[in-house]
This record gives C-alpha cells, sequence and structure tokens, in this order.
C-alpha cells in the first residue's frame, strides 16, 4: 500500500483506531548535510538539505495497524490559506 504524503494542510490519522498524534514512520532519505566540527572532533549539523525521501511505511503506535492511514485536514488550515491569500 503506498502511504499518502502530507502536506501543510493535511496530517494522517489512522483508519483503524482514530489515532492523530502517534506514529513510527520508517523512511529513506537522501540529503546533504553540513557538519561543524569543533576542535575535539565532536560534531554537529548545521544545515540539512533533503534531496529525495520517501515514506516506506507507517504504523498506529495505538493499534499496530501497518499502512493504515489517510489524510484528513489539519485544524485550523482553511484559516491560514485564507489569510495568506
Amino acid at each position: 500500500m503506498t502511504v499518502p504524503a502530507l502536506t501543510a494542510e493535511t496530517r494522517w490519522r489512522c483508519t483503524l483506531c482514530g489515532n492523530l498524534t502517534r506514529f513510527d514512520v520508517t523512511r529513506t532519505a537522501r540529503v546533504v548535510e553540513y557538519l561543524h566540527f569543533d576542535l575535539a572532533g565532536d560534531s554537529k549539523v548545521e544545515e540539512t538539505e533533503v534531496l529525495a525521501e520517501t515514506v516506506e511505511s507507517v504504523r498506529c503506535r495505538w493499534c499496530n495497524a501497518v499502512d493504515q492511514v489517510e489524510l484528513v485536514d489539519r485544524p485550523g488550515a482553511e484559516a491560514e490559506a485564507a489569510e495568506q491569500a
């Protein structure tokens, strides 16, 4: 099953139990990261550019259903879109 992609106006909802907030997401990403090393050799990622990202699966933390998510509107998404227009 294909996992629906999130947008700024949508979020996932488990179709089996209704969960909106807790998911384990397995994804593959190609990124370019700018690493800053301090003098001790410890590194910190200061910038990340995502070149490509694929969501492989989504598991609901409440009922353990795998890839049983649908897209629903985020609360207030319509109001935010109207304000930006």
